[in-house]
C-alpha cells in the first residue's frame, strides 16, 4: 500500500473558540465541528477543511480537559500560496511570529509561528 506517512494530526488547545478563530483568521479557512464518539465527556474538536481526493493530511483542533497544549516535539506545516500573507495575520489574531519567512532552497519558504495556546506551527509555500 502506497500512502503519505501522515494521515491525521491534532493540535491540543485550552480555549477551542479562541484557537478556532486564530486558525481561521491566519489561514483564511473555516473549521467545522467534528462528531465525537458516544460517551465522550468534555472532548471538543473542530476539523480543518479536508478533501479526501487531495494529497496531504487532515486534522483538527482538540480540547481535552487535563491535556496540556504547547508541546514542542512535532512541527506541523500548513500549505500556503505565499506564507508571508498568512504570517502577516498572526499577531492581530493573537499569536506571534517566531521565525519570519525564510528561504529553504529548492523547497520554497517557511515561517514559524506560535498560536495563542503556545503551539509552534509552520507555514510553507513555494513562493
Amino acid at each position: 500500500m502506497v500512502h503519505n506517512p501522515v494521515n491525521w494530526f491534532e493540535l491540543y488547545v485550552q480555549d477551542l473558540p479562541r484557537a478556532k478563530a486564530f486558525y481561521e483568521t491566519v489561514l483564511g479557512i473555516e473549521l467545522a465541528p467534528l462528531p465525537l464518539p458516544d460517551g465522550e465527556q468534555g472532548l471538543e474538536m473542530v476539523g480543518f477543511p479536508m478533501d479526501p481526493e487531495a494529497p496531504g493530511s487532515g486534522g483538527a483542533l482538540i480540547h481535552v480537559p487535563g491535556v496540556p497544549s504547547g508541546g514542542t516535539g512535532t512541527m506541523i506545516y500548513f500549505s500556503c500560496q505565499d506564507c508571508a500573507v498568512e504570517e502577516a495575520r498572526v499577531t492581530n489574531a493573537g499569536g506571534s511570529v517566531e521565525r519570519p519567512k525564510m528561504a529553504i532552497g529548492d523547497y520554497g519558504f517557511v515561517s514559524v509561528i506560535k498560536d495563542p495556546d503556545g503551539n509552534l506551527v509552520g507555514l510553507h509555500s513555494l513562493q
